[in-house]
């Protein structure tokens, strides 16, 4: 499938790949992009389109979409999200309380800072955002005509217990407690549960993950006395400690629900919003396996000829902010956290080719010798490979865009 723009850069129906070369030899078109492969018309022709109806199937890890008309599918797409922004600000949150600390002592600002309406962390933020990028980025090649999204959302209390109902809904576990801890050593009985038999009576609230991981979730604390919580961090206490259920990302869906929904409608004339419910049973109708592209699919409610192929985009970081490692070295230096901008020319997560086959960079070294890996992170050997045996194929962007066949990288 070639993707085809008019002379005015308006998206046209894709051609097949015979029609295009055609255009391309008699120079009555030219490439505009690679991935996917767009050209666009160098004369004026009659702007007729069909009906395109896309189907988004929202996510907190991947978003699965698909375009199609009444006989066949336009292109499948799964874009993976990050979700390693959280992780992120609270590194550099850390980071900048220790730098302040050791500054002269200034009066606190923080009171004349305050949020506009309808803010949202920055996490949930990007991620709507990468939603309406990728429906933007489609609307650029391809005349869509509809929009149907399905947004899940999820009763986590139903989920905890499903047999909740009325008032209870008011009357969870913390009721009538002062705040976390104190539930929690409740929760506990007030009793270590670090070692068996241990009697020590002051207590300690451990967090099972990191605080900047796991939050201040009940199900993520647990209670410790003083000693063993010392030694559990010393790594004396030989004891592995699981956390409950995260219900992190049930809790996003059902904060960008509305969100993304309803600026698609400030976008977009014609959007429709359909149900969880009704896309898993055109799945199971037409016998069709648990993928976010193939939820997209059933979303249009177009069950036609898929598309052989399909693209993988993988959203990443634009570029490591951390100029200074955390740990400092012996003699108070400051080790540079940053690679350089180019080695041996190629910058970090650039597509390039070898033996035939397209990897990204991974990872480099000063020394031109490149850890090269497919997208699922598949490498070419166990060893690096020169700089020297790479072709350049494109620069690195934010989103990294592979094509895949049937479960297979191409």
């Amino acid at each position: 499938m070639v993707y085809v723009l008019s002379i005015d850069n308006k998206p046209l129906m894709p051609c097949a790949k015979a029609k295009a070369r055609k255009l391309l030899k008699g120079k009555k078109a030219k490439i505009v992009k690679y991935e996917p492969f767009t050209i666009k018309l160098t004369f004026k022709c009659e702007n007729k389109t069909q009906d395109i109806i896309l189907g988004v199937d929202a996510g907190s890890k991947v978003i699965g979409l698909s375009a199609t008309t009444d006989k066949k599918e336009l292109i499948s797409i799964e874009l993976e999200l990050r979700n390693d922004i959280v992780d992120l600000l609270s590194t550099r949150r850390q980071s900048r309380r220790t730098r302040r600390n050791r500054l002269r002592y200034r009066k606190s600002r923080f009171l004349n800072r305050s949020k506009p309406k309808g803010w949202l962390a920055p996490s949930i933020q990007h991620k709507i955002n990468t939603h309406l990028d990728i429906v933007n980025n489609i609307h650029q090649f391809l005349p869509i005509t509809k929009i149907i999204v399905e947004t899940a959302s999820f009763d986590i209390q139903k989920i905890k217990n499903p047999n909740i109902s009325g008032k209870e809904y008011q009357e969870g576990n913390q009721l009538d407690f002062w705040n976390v801890r104190e539930y929690v050593l409740f929760r506990d009985s007030h009793k270590c549960q670090g070692k068996k038999g241990c009697k020590e009576k002051i207590l300690n609230v451990h967090h099972i993950e990191s605080r900047k991981i796991g939050g201040d979730s009940p199900s993520n604390l647990i209670t410790l006395c003083e000693s063993c919580h010392s030694d559990y961090h010393k790594g004396k206490l030989n004891k592995e400690f699981k956390r409950g259920k995260s219900f992190r990302y049930s809790a996003f869906m059902g904060v960008m629900r509305w969100a993304f929904y309803n600026k698609l409608k400030e976008l977009y004339s014609n959007v429709n919003m359909t149900f969880g419910y009704i896309t898993k049973n055109t799945r199971i109708i037409n016998n069709l396996s648990k993928e976010h592209r193939i939820d997209a699919l059933c979303i249009t409610r177009n069950i036609v000829e898929r598309c052989k192929e399909y693209f993988y985009i993988k959203k990443t970081r634009c570029h490591n902010r951390q100029i200074h490692k955390a740990n400092i070295l012996k003699g108070g230096k400051k080790k540079s956290n940053q690679a350089s901008y180019l080695v041996k020319g190629f910058r970090l997560f650039d597509k390039v080719e070898y033996l035939k086959e397209k990897y990204f960079i991974f990872g480099r070294r000063n020394s031109g010798f490149f850890d090269i890996r497919k997208l699922d992170g598949t490498k070419v050997n166990k060893g690096s490979i020169s700089y020297k045996k790479l072709n350049f194929i494109e620069t690195r962007r934010t989103d990294l865009l592979e094509r895949r066949m049937q479960g297979v990288a191409l």
